[in-house]
């Protein structure tokens, strides 16, 4: 299978390229070269690797066609913000391409109103990033109706793994917090720190992008969550990530409102950003019909991330 990954040098496409790669894959990255994967392998000496501006091609209206001269049978975009970017792709790829695979946002949902949150539930997106997510699902899925367009849609949680830094446990992602809790110091809360998160790790992203490819003809035309097989609370994290320091966790709580007036304005727009949301996604779906289940529980997936913080001088 002749494969393009755009994006590829990411969290995601990390675990996925190699992993491609080891399948038999012949595997094209697409990115603008800026950065190399998060940890190396053996197998990217294997793959072709093309460097391109997206945003200035989809300006001029050439990135669909940039694509299209690859001959690829698989299309796996991991870096699509925009409706229209999506509907220049699709459009390029109609006929073209076996199979697309779009990697979209828990975000799509808005703030959780049943837990666990399926794939057709409600949708209240809110926000610049959910609502164009949103208008990309609704944009492919209904070409996939219309037009047969083959998409499957792979919506992630919040994506942990080595390399960077996860999510913390008051909805930010302020290094002081870790610091904090490695010290056994105080460490302040939203609310009473009972809005949920859920992270992954960027391997099991990439496993539903595999499972999602595998069993093709059962995911195309669908959306699959990509998160851990749990949720987790602010203050249930905190005592995780205390505990695995092996201090005591030291939480005082505070109502966001007065947070947002006292925390700096990137670290208090991150904890309303997250708790409004609170997700908790139900991987049923992608277990019934991709035949997969996540390796990592949510403590785990974010434990990834923070051990390679501590063992690169990071949190002390």
């Amino acid at each position: 299978m002749r494969t393009v990954v755009i994006g590829g040098t990411g969290h995601i496409g990390t675990y996925l390229v190699p992993r491609l790669v080891q399948l038999g894959h012949d595997v094209t990255v697409l990115s603008r070269g800026e950065r190399t994967p998060y940890h190396s392998d053996g197998t990217w000496k294997d793959v072709t690797f093309v460097q391109i501006d997206r945003a200035a091609e989809d300006a001029a209206g050439t990135f669909g066609q940039r694509v299209v001269d690859l001959d690829a049978d698989i299309v796996v975009d991991l870096i699509c913000f925009t409706e229209d970017s999506a509907r220049q792709l699709a459009e390029a790829l109609q006929g073209r391409v076996q199979h697309f695979l779009h990697c979209g946002t828990i975000w799509v949902h808005g703030p959780s109103l049943t837990v666990p949150t399926r794939e057709d539930a409600p949708r209240k997106p809110f926000g610049e990033y959910g609502v164009q997510k949103a208008a990309i699902e609704a944009y492919l899925l209904t070409k996939a109706r219309r037009d047969g367009f083959p998409v499957t849609i792979v919506h992630p949680g919040h994506i942990c793994g080595p390399g960077w830094t996860p999510v913390n446990p008051a909805g930010n992602f302020d290094l002081g917090v870790y610091q904090n809790l490695a010290k056994g110091a105080d460490v302040l809360l939203p609310n009473l720190g009972l809005e949920t998160l859920n992270p992954v790790h960027a391997d099991d992203v990439a496993g539903v992008f595999l499972a999602a490819i595998a069993s093709r003809s059962t995911a195309i035309g669908e959306s699959f969550h990509a998160v851990a097989s749990d949720a987790v609370t602010l203050r249930g994290y905190a005592h995780a990530l205390a505990d695995w320091f092996g201090q005591p966790a030291n939480l005082g709580f505070l109502p966001i409102g007065q947070l947002r007036t006292t925390w700096p304005k990137e670290l208090a727009e991150a904890t309303w950003d997250h708790i409004a949301h609170s997700p908790n996604c139900s991987m049923d779906k992608a277990a019934r019909l991709l035949d997969f289940r996540p390796r990592y529980s949510a403590i785990e997936a974010a434990l990834s991330g923070v051990s390679w913080l501590v063992e690169n001088g990071k949190i002390t």
